[in-house]
């Protein structure tokens, strides 16, 4: 199980971990092909920060970018993108449980039940279906380009073709198909589903040069039963909208686009002011907490040195300064 390419797993001397109840883990993505990816984990009552805990509880390291994670059960899986795997690890103790191979280039994970599962991928032109009670892969859905982030709505699922495309595919999950698509702007990069079924989509735009093409970056909102687009709130050129996630009430949305903005999902207008004034930083990873609505913000720095995570309060307000690893960008808040 741990002979998988492109990967240094130690061996190191392991330590036991009991994080039972409230915190956050944080995915450090590390550089790509140095294999210095990493895991944090921050407890919010005490502010006291844990760094690099995946590999001292099991004596591997990550591998190469970790792209993304989720809990689902008593599980914690963390997809590490150019290692081509992802990791299945107690939520509590981070002991291994099982490694998920057998993928290309995976970015994302979603879960429909105890026994299935999507894995999106860059690179392999499919979503995997995996079975995660015996780590296997069972089957894929052929997409013809890249895949993304996946928002559920009802039996269907939202998933962005992020790399070279202008895509929303439209998967039926009771067949295992796509039956449509949204067209949008170039470069779809997050999605979140507001309180009204509403589905929330930055657009990159592109980059100038691109054999693509290059246009606005945007937002769109997209009515999820009719798949319409209702309403596109254009940005300037340059500008880069990324990661979007809602409140517990889904009536407000924030949204990185160099410095932090809120605005209610019934907004005419975006803000013409940011909700957190970036100065200077580079945000890279976004989060809010359900119970306290307080703001997780990461910061790469320089995608070189170890980056940090800012704590504000859900009035905007720096609480805490959070020292973790290198390029910060998933924020994962274990409820208990």
């Amino acid at each position: 199980m741990l002979l998988v390419s492109c990967m240094d797993y130690g061996p190191a001397e392991e330590e036991n971990f009991s994080l039972s109840g409230k915190g956050l883990f944080i995915i450090n993505e590390g550089n790509f092909m140095y294999g210095n990816a990493s895991l944090s984990y921050y407890n919010p009552d005490n502010r006291s920060v844990e760094n690099q805990v995946f590999y001292r509880s099991n004596g591997i390291q990550l591998g190469d970018v970790a792209q993304s994670g989720v809990i689902y059960g008593e599980n914690l899986y963390i997809v590490v993108n150019n290692s081509g795997v992802i990791f299945v690890c107690d939520k509590n103790t981070l002991k291994m449980k099982g490694l998920i191979k057998g993928l290309t280039s995976p970015r994302y994970i979603h879960f429909f039940s105890d026994s299935k599962a999507y894995v999106t991928d860059l690179y392999a032109d499919a979503i995997s279906i995996v079975n995660p009670l015996n780590f296997e892969v069972t089957g894929s859905i052929k997409t013809d380009c890249s895949t993304e982030q996946m928002v559920q709505y009802g039996n269907l699922l939202f998933v962005n073709s992020w790399s070279n495309n202008n895509k929303i595919l439209v998967v039926d999950i009771t067949t295992d198909s796509i039956i449509d698509e949204i067209e949008v702007g170039i470069q779809p990069v997050s999605m979140a589903m507001d309180c009204s079924n509403k589905l929330w989509v930055t657009i990159g735009g592109g980059y100038e040069g691109s054999s693509y093409g290059y246009g606005n970056p945007a937002l769109y909102k997209i009515d999820a039963q009719s798949r319409k687009v209702e309403k596109i709130y254009q940005f300037e050129i340059g500008d880069c909208p990324s990661r979007i996630v809602l409140n517990r009430a889904k009536d407000t949305l924030y949204l990185l686009k160099e410095s932090v903005w809120a605005m209610n999902v019934n907004a005419e207008y975006f803000p013409s002011d940011p909700f957190i004034e970036n100065e200077g930083t580079i945000f890279y990873g976004l989060a809010i907490d359900p119970i306290s609505s307080e703001i997780y913000v990461a910061d790469a720095i320089d995608y070189v040195q170890s980056g940090v995570v800012y704590r504000y309060s859900s009035q905007g307000k720096v609480k805490d300064t959070i020292r973790v690893g290198i390029i910060p960008s998933e924020i994962i808040l274990k409820e208990n």
